[in-house]
């Protein structure tokens, strides 16, 4: 059985030392991204090809990943960096990571194209000026190659053992049975319309009484479906705390029956539990570096012999890594719990956190599933929170009385930006005054262009300000973030949307508001990432009204189980 891995992957696992450094310094945004390897191709002279697929295999590894760019004439592979700021600030373990991605790329396009050497390029491209700092290194493919080989090694016997876990837990999954004597009335035909819809890889939204043991009647038929279907995760998505931990316990259930049915093939199965960052951080006090967090300094010099140790746990029977044993793993070694929980998401097979890992605009699962080309299934619990939820990821407000408390204290680069901002404010806040009365609400068809014009200046200048002087906590920091977002949710602004502006009269304040209505145009790529994805929940009703709120696929499949309707009855499907 071949493992196949990821260029960037086999490079995190084997080229990260050092610190755990997460100072903010301002980057690229992900469109910056796009545009600034955009840009650096059409640059390039003619036969200059981008993204580049590029594959090999070494001792059971089959390595993929996508370059940048490939300049044929000068034989040159490019990996193309995009950044803000002091390119001299950037840490050397992530220059090191840098460098070990193209060498791996160069390893690869060598043995795939024939050639007998290759100039590697890091191309740095500084968003804001545009200009390209170029490092270069030129290696035969010899060399290559032996890099290549020793990063394989360092990663093959880590492979083995997973190729191994998943051979193991498929056959565990596939003689898997019910863990109770019997299904409680409902549970089975919600159990198949979950596995039906695993299998033919859609999406499936299941209405079903509180009672009747949806949790175990999700769960146990999406494992089921996963050797049938190489699904690589099942991630288990709830609005609330107490879902989390009914998840474990359904999960627990699960292992536990699975153990005392003595099957000839025990069931090694990996779960983990994700929390939100402020309820597993050691030192809230503290930024996350090493010249600050103990648990931050020497992370990546750890982290081997603590993901060792956390996978070790998880394949012991009925075992879990939720919050508090991953708290006990990362501090026994002295690392970040919330990081290393990060970092174990790649080596589980069930997750269980919040709706946001998945949904929101800087979804953990989402990133890693779609960096990875993970297979995976979804299981939405308490779905009908799913649309409010929807609407409060996409949403963006910015208070006038946040800018206003910052000016006076504003550095003097900054000020001029700020102003303006606040000039522009005041008049959207003079335009809502009727006479001497003022409209305490209004709706309008969208942002002043004069409005985000200023605002986009402000995150500009603030961004080259912060580049220089890095600031931990602060209200210039903060006011930042929410501007940030505010015009990151500008960028998708539609019909889906309102723009509206509340006064408080009292305080002389006002609220500057994107409100999402219909988070549909949001979420429905998120649907299509995944195998399959269902939601479940004692309400939701009605189907058609659910659907396009949450802009699920025409072909999604619907079962009320109090009516014991079938998988493809909803209306309009």
């Amino acid at each position: 059985m071949m493992y196949c891995v990821a260029v960037r992957s086999l490079c995190e696992f084997t080229a990260k030392a050092g610190d755990l450094d997460l100072r903010f310094t301002p980057s690229a945004t992900a469109l910056e991204g796009i545009a600034g390897q955009a840009i650096v191709a059409s640059r390039r002279g003619e036969g200059y090809e981008s993204e580049v697929s590029v594959s090999g295999d070494f001792d059971g590894l089959r390595v993929r990943g996508r370059a940048d760019g490939y300049d044929a004439h000068r034989q040159r592979i490019e990996e193309v960096k995009t950044f803000r700021g002091d390119l001299d600030a950037m840490p050397a373990n992530r220059r090191a990571l840098h460098w070990a991605q193209v060498q791996v790329y160069g390893a690869l396009l060598c043995a795939q194209r024939g050639l007998s050497e290759v100039e590697l390029a890091l191309v740095y491209f500084d968003v804001a000026t545009q200009d390209e700092t170029v490092l270069t290194e030129r290696h035969t493919a010899a060399s290559l190659q032996q890099l290549f080989e020793d990063r394989c090694r360092r990663f093959r016997d880590w492979a083995a053992q997973e190729a191994a876990h998943r051979r193991a837990r498929d056959a565990g999954l596939s003689a898997l049975r019910f863990p109770h004597a019997e299904f409680r009335p409902g549970q089975r035909p919600l159990s198949e319309a979950v596995y039906k819809a695993a299998s033919a890889g859609r999406c499936l939204i299941a209405q079903a009484p509180t009672g009747i043991g949806k949790t175990v009647g999700t769960l146990f038929p999406l494992l089921k479906a996963c050797p049938v279907q190489a699904i690589d995760k099942v991630y288990f998505l709830t609005a609330k705390t107490p879902g989390r931990a009914l998840a474990l316990d359904a999960l627990q259930v699960i292992r536990e029956c699975a153990s005392q049915a003595s099957m000839s093939t025990p069931l090694s199965l990996r779960v983990i539990e994700l929390v939100a960052r402020d309820k597993s951080c050691e030192h809230p006090d503290k930024a996350c570096h090493g010249d600050s967090c103990p648990l931050a300094r020497g992370f990546y010099d750890r982290l081997a012999a603590a993901r060792a140790e956390a996978i070790a746990r998880l394949d012991r029977p009925e075992a879990a890594l939720d919050k508090a044993t991953l708290r006990e793993v990362a501090l026994a070694h002295q690392i970040c719990p919330y990081y290393l929980s990060q970092e174990l998401v790649r080596w589980s097979d069930v997750v269980v956190g919040d709706y946001n890992h998945w949904f929101d605009l800087n979804a953990l699962l989402h990133g890693l599933t779609a960096a990875n080309e993970w297979r995976v299934g979804v299981l939405v619990d308490e779905a009908h929170n799913l649309i409010e939820r929807g609407r409060q990821m996409y949403s963006a407000s910015l208070r006038h009385a946040d800018l206003r408390g910052m000016l006076p204290k504003a550095p003097a680069d900054l000020r001029s930006a700020l102003r303006r901002l606040d000039r522009c404010w005041l008049s959207i806040e003079d335009a809502q005054v009727d006479g001497e009365q003022h409209v305490a609400y209004r709706v309008y068809p969208g942002p002043r262009p004069d409005l985000i014009a200023a605002l986009q200046q402000v995150v500009s200048v603030v961004t080259d300000h912060l580049a220089e002087r890095p600031a931990l906590d602060s209200p210039l920091l903060r006011f930042y973030f929410d501007a940030l977002h505010f015009t990151r949710v500008f960028e998708g602004y539609g019909d889906h949307s309102l723009f509206d502006v509340t006064l408080d009269g009292t305080s002389d304040d006002s609220v500057l508001c994107i409100r999402n209505v219909v988070p549909a145009p949001f979420l429905k790529p998120r649907f299509a990432a995944a195998h399959t994805v269902t939601l479940f929940s004692a309400t939701l009703n009605p189907v058609d009204y659910i659907s396009d709120l949450l802009g699920l696929p025409e072909s999604t499949a619907c079962i009320d189980v109090a009516r014991r309707s079938r998988p493809n009855s909803c209306a309009s499907r």
